[in-house]
């Protein structure tokens, strides 16, 4: 197998990654100033694109670097769409997940491990892992807000009948508490 055959399996089928559905490829073998890039995908409403660089093996200093070089060029470049960079790698290897991960939350950089599996003798099965997702840094967005009936189709008499138990110890210590039903989880107000 060569890099090329797992770009070719990937411009077949993006959403094969992980990153979303129905993720459309704008370009492969994209030429940049300081190289070219593997591919370069958008979603399906067209607000993110995803510069991704494919390697086998195990991630090195030069494929990091790549990887980011070409995410800050198409993101200069093209300023009105969100840009997440992803590093594809046979192995992620700890030095390597060590340093994405400080980077993670400050630039939106993705590594995805692939692993191919002989399944026959004319068959393989590519399998895509998140090694670590994007974070972005600053405020969670607002939890959306739901009700108990929201909850009591979601979950289990037994599991709200023990929530609600576990609410009347705490109100023990204070009366004025109550369950705030969030999409997901109970909190307290």
């Amino acid at each position: 197998l060569t890099e090329r055959w797992l770009e070719d399996r990937v411009s077949e089928d993006p959403d094969i990654l992980g990153l979303g559905r129905n993720l459309d490829v704008i370009q492969r073998q994209k030429r940049l100033k300081p190289g070219v890039l593997g591919l370069l995908l958008a979603d399906s409403d067209g607000q993110t694109r995803y510069e991704v660089e494919l390697m086998l093996g195990a991630t090195d200093e030069s494929h990091i670097i790549r990887t980011l070089e070409y995410w800050d060029l198409e993101r200069r470049r093209y300023p009105q769409y969100d840009h997440v960079a992803v590093i594809v790698a046979e192995e992620i290897t700890n030095r390597f997940f060590n340093v994405i991960s400080l980077f993670n939350g400050f630039l939106p950089i993705m590594p995805l491990q692939v692993s191919a599996l002989e399944i026959s003798d004319q068959e393989i099965a590519l399998v895509f892992t998140k090694v670590l997702d994007r974070q972005t840094m600053g405020e969670e967005p607002p939890e959306t807000v739901v009700n108990r009936a929201y909850w009591e189709k979601r979950s289990t008499p037994a599991m709200l009948t023990l929530a609600d138990q576990i609410l009347e110890l705490i109100r023990q210590m204070d009366k004025s508490l109550h369950f705030k039903y969030n999409k997901h989880f109970l909190g307290l107000a």
